[in-house]
């Protein structure tokens, strides 16, 4: 049986491993010719003592994938359904360990936290489309007006931020609830506001607060699912972040056919509501310390005190401090290999944004389009998406096992990035077809696959990406999360505001060209990390957390 080891561990600690599984070092060493294979994940050798020893409950070494021969007479090691996948990490024998909970109950959780993860970039994109009548009721140009919506996408990066460390230090479910009702306050503010000044005012706060679950989910999928599920969670809660942009403008352009431009954000209120209900009738607090034993674990209140944050509330001290909670993202963001993942994610789906944003300012002259055409427009995208979610729901545990087989059972987690690899051709191409296809006046059919070309490739990215970090820092899902989106949208909002003055100055075709430069200069990030992020990890250290 092969033996796999987690990259933020020294090797020294890879016999004491196998000595935990009840194996022979020298003789799992030799035995390379197995194709099953077990997954070793290490948490920092610390005093066993320390809180963060205890953190998971496994200690230094826990299995993924587990040959059935090789757990025969270990009753302790609890698999999977299938009878030879180990659960990373192993749940206890606690009915409200989230681990445990039915996996119908599971998934109904992580789609309504998808479903709200679905609504900041919806709302944020429906101003894209509305923009055209209100710059002509309150007398501004179009780019004017879309200075609002660049700030709203800056908030839904500072606000995760807030959201990671009030997680920490409240809980998840009660910060969930709270953003919740402030996000559906703000965007009826939207719909009813009368001049610019408090569409924008309402445009910035309700990017603040709507973006919990895009931050959280990321936190939600890391306490429900195990290691094994947890790549195709990802891919399908950020298949529905990366489609909300595209599905915002093409819902609008149908509304303001024949409706007023307010009618687009009365929807998206009433569907942030939707969000709300779910939240409050289904959605329960995920949080569980696997340090303390089940009989000791504390109380976690009536339904009603734990969505108000009242039972987190009385056992706050057995978590985070309030200092604690909001070092927990400064901390994360130091580490080398975050960093750089997060620049590389920033160079290249900042001109996601940038284009959503400001497209229809290019179809409408080029094309002709009023807004109905533009809704059509938006198809496009949205099928790219789905294919990215269908491909990418195999793709990146496709890659996984591979390598798994073919390295003698090592397991890294940049072999996460590879998958970075099919979709940097679909980038590059997209956007200098799309550049060209806008200045030499192609078919809209040309510019509507261009586009499709490059959205696909950043469903592939995006899974990526997060997955990666997951891997590397499990403990700080939530903080990997929040500086994963704010480089998402920090590059949006920064292109929001050149997007359109760039292209009329040089053309789209060498301002779509040099995005493509730079997404291909990015990539060398991402092959950095695949040849140095282990060292780096190692040299970086643990995060040393007070709580998971």
């Amino acid at each position: 049986m092969t033996t796999i080891s987690h990259p933020s561990l020294h090797p020294s600690l890879y016999s004491q491993s196998l000595v935990f599984l009840g194996c022979n070092p020298a003789a799992s060493m030799a035995t390379e010719d197995v194709e099953k294979a077990i997954v070793i994940m290490h948490t920092p050798a610390v005093d066993s003592d320390s809180q963060e020893d205890q953190i998971h409950e496994f200690k230094e070494s826990v299995g993924y994938e587990v040959d059935v021969d090789g757990t025969k007479g270990d009753d302790t090691v609890k698999l999977a359904r299938d009878g030879r996948t180990r659960l990373i990490p192993q749940p206890s024998d606690d009915p409200v360990d989230p681990l445990n909970w039915a996996q119908k109950k599971k998934n109904l959780i992580l789609f309504i936290v998808a479903f709200a993860a679905l609504l900041p970039d919806y709302g944020s994109a429906t101003g894209a489309v509305t923009l055209i009548p209100q710059a002509k009721q309150w007398n501004m140009t179009q780019d004017e007006v879309n200075h609002s919506q660049a700030g709203n996408v800056f908030m839904l990066g500072a606000g995760g931020i807030f959201v990671v460390a009030f997680s920490a230090y409240f809980g998840r479910l009660p910060v969930m609830f709270y953003f919740l009702i402030i996000a559906l306050a703000t965007a009826a503010w939207c719909a009813g506001a009368t001049n610019f000044e408090s569409f924008e005012t309402a445009r910035i706060l309700n990017g603040f607060f709507s973006t919990v679950s895009q931050v959280n989910g990321l936190i939600f999928i890391q306490d429900m699912f195990f290691f094994h599920e947890r790549a195709r969670k990802i891919n399908l809660w950020a298949s529905f972040f990366i489609l909300s942009p595209y599905l915002g403008p093409l819902l609008a352009a149908f509304q303001i056919a024949t409706k007023p431009w307010p009618t687009p954000f009365w929807v998206y209120t009433a569907e942030t509501a939707l969000a709300v209900v779910l939240t409050i009738i289904f959605v329960e607090e995920t949080y569980y310390d696997r340090r303390i034993i089940p009989s000791e674990q504390p109380d976690r209140g009536t339904r009603i005190a734990s969505l108000l944050g009242i039972a987190q509330w009385r056992s706050r001290g057995r978590r985070n401090t309030l200092l604690q909670a909001f070092m927990r993202p400064v901390r994360v963001i130091s580490k080398p290999t975050v960093l750089i993942s997060c620049i590389y994610y920033f160079l290249t789906f900042a001109w996601v944004v940038g284009i959503n944003t400001t497209l229809s300012i290019f179809l409408q002259p080029l094309y002709g389009f009023g807004p109905r055409q533009i809704g059509f427009f938006y198809f496009t995208p949205i099928v790219a998406v789905i294919i990215g979610e269908a491909i990418g729901h195999w793709l990146h545990d496709i890659f996984a096992k591979h390598y798994i087989r073919t390295h003698n059972g090592r397991f890294e987690p940049e072999v996460r990035l590879r998958a970075i690899t099919v979709a940097l051709p679909f980038s590059i191409v997209g956007l200098v077809l799309l550049g060209q296809s806008l200045e030499n006046g192609w078919h809209f059919m040309v510019t509507s696959v261009s586009w499709g070309l490059y959205v696909f490739s950043t469903m592939i990215i995006t899974v990526a990406v997060s997955s990666y970090n997951l891997d590397c820092y499990p403990e700080a899902s939530g903080e990997v999360s929040a500086w994963v989106n704010f480089s998402r949208t920090i590059g949006g909002f920064v292109v929001s505001y050149f997007q359109v003055t760039w292209a009329n100055a040089q053309g789209t075709k060498a301002s779509f060209g040099i995005q493509a430069s730079l997404c291909a200069l990015a990539f060398l990030l991402v092959l950095l990390l695949m040849w140095k992020g282990k060292a780096m990890r190692l040299w970086s250290g643990p995060l040393h957390f007070a709580t998971a």
